[in-house]
């Protein structure tokens, strides 16, 4: 399953380096390479979200949530908000400048610029 990474296609954002998404999605930083801020969104614990962390970062879904429980524990970051679907993403994506998700590529969405792909 191919994932897209995602923003408003009114957006500021043009594309993502898988780095620079790296950082962003472990919550290692708050801003793109610009210093616009980001607000990213996770769609709920499942397959998908499963997927995208273990294609983007390496992690399967116990690292993925031991690393955000030390994140959280310590200070040192808050983990994206979390939609309870994926029509809830695409629409907080619409509705608030700067924010950045993950569907599934199947999820096509004009509104939508694709910032990066994940096989």
């Amino acid at each position: 399953m191919a994932i897209h990474i995602v923003t408003a296609e009114q957006g500021h954002l043009r594309q993502l380096q898988r780095d620079e998404a790296e950082l962003l999605f472990l919550g290692r930083r708050t801003t793109a390479a610009d210093g616009t801020p980001v607000i990213l969104i996770d769609l709920p614990a499942g397959p998908i979200r499963d997927r995208f962390y273990l294609l983007l970062t390496g992690k399967n879904p116990q690292q993925t949530r031991a690393y955000w429980s030390r994140q959280v524990f310590t200070g040192r970051a808050r983990p994206p908000l979390e939609a309870h679907s994926i029509e809830q993403a695409i629409e907080w994506l619409l509705q608030t400048p700067g924010t950045v998700a993950y569907l599934p590529a199947s999820n096509g969405d004009a509104r939508l610029r694709v910032l990066m792909r994940l096989q």
